[in-house]
């Protein structure tokens, strides 16, 4: 993208945006704590799932503070099922810098704001813009998408000097005064007419007149991207340990992928019945009665998980785990995705 984009390009997108667009709960004011949560929360997350959380997380974490000094615990249970759980222990880190160092109040300046925790190139400017007014592009995917069929450009945008150079060009636009209005179309640009994998809606897009790449007839070959790696597969076992009413969890390891959180038990590699009554045995729960089985499939972005799970009643609640009942559970256990769809509490 050597070329600058044309002058006309901000004016038309915020006459579309002002005269309609989506009315998200995160749009109601400008306060900073409000959109960096909501920014965090949508990574890689439907913009529908992230409306109930957002709205639970503000009503059980009002402001920094308490997000600050929020016990573990509570936190992931807040989180549970947006899945990515670090982003929300940085989303506390960052709460803490902002209460030691700043006073409990956001930093205003870009640099800062990308200094903290978790805080990548697009959170902090969609920050800066839309809170700050500041000149500081949000470069997503929906608005790579974007750039790349105005300019009709070929340049892969997964890579990163891509991405920047896109950056800079829109730094040249950005309307003094409207800085947050122009981050904010684009994303909706990006998210409800200008789409991934289909036709993108060019009679209803009000850059239409501008883009190259809808004259050219390329439109469906933008953007131009590396192709992904091939997931690896991983296959386990896992446990669904019942002892009268209770279920085992455990913590995962503090390193790794979902590191620190709670997990059903399991093991690497698919069990046969017979094996997977030998290695309850092994970790001295007594199972008395294999229940059923249940296969399922969790993904997640370079790994898939090809998993069998096997639902045994125990007569020994062993002091390997941790044995929870329906109540705590639902209350204090926060178990990732890849756990929850094994449903471990529908019968009880």
């Amino acid at each position: 993208m050597a070329h600058s984009l044309p002058e006309t390009f901000a004016p038309l997108l915020l006459r579309w945006y002002a005269a309609g667009h989506r009315d998200l709960p995160w749009r109601q004011d400008r306060e900073p704590y409000h959109i960096w949560l909501s920014e965090i929360m949508l990574q890689q997350t439907r913009v529908e799932a992230v409306r109930g959380y957002y709205a639970r997380f503000l009503a059980e974490l009002p402001n920094i503070a308490a997000l600050a000094a929020c016990e573990e615990r509570r936190l992931t249970k807040l989180w549970e099922g947006l899945g990515y759980y670090s982003r929300v222990r940085n989303l506390q880190k960052a709460a803490q810098v902002i209460v030691s160092e700043y006073g409990g109040v956001f930093p205003q300046e870009y640099e800062k704001i990308r200094a903290l925790p978790g805080v990548g190139d697009y959170t902090a400017g969609a920050v800066a813009s839309i809170c700050f007014d500041q000149p500081e592009p949000a470069v997503d995917g929906n608005v790579l998408r974007v750039l790349s069929r105005v300019t009709d450009d070929v340049a892969p945008v997964t890579d990163a000097a891509v991405k920047r150079e896109y950056a800079a060009r829109l730094r040249e636009i950005y309307p003094a005064g409207r800085c947050g209005d122009f981050t904010q179309s684009l994303m909706e640009l990006g998210a409800t007419v200008c789409g991934p994998n289909s036709q993108p809606q060019c009679a209803l897009c009000p850059l239409a007149s501008l883009c190259l790449a809808r004259a050219n007839g390329t439109a469906l070959l933008r953007p131009v991207k590396a192709p992904k790696k091939e997931k690896r597969t991983e296959e386990k076992t896992v446990f669904i340990l019942r002892c009268g009413t209770r279920i085992a969890v455990r913590r995962r390891p503090e390193q790794g992928l979902l590191a620190g959180l709670w997990e059903l038990p399991n093991v690497d590699g698919k069990c046969s019945a017979q094996q997977a009554l030998a290695q309850a045995e092994r970790w001295g729960v007594h199972p008395r009665e294999l229940c059923r089985s249940s296969e399922k499939t969790h993904i997640f972005t370079h790994i898939r998980w090809e998993l069998r799970g096997f639902y045994i009643e125990c007569t020994e609640a062993a002091p390997l785990f941790t044995w929870v009942d329906p109540a705590r559970f639902r209350q204090d256990i926060a178990l990732p995705t890849a756990f929850r769809i094994f449903e471990a509490f529908e019968e009880v």
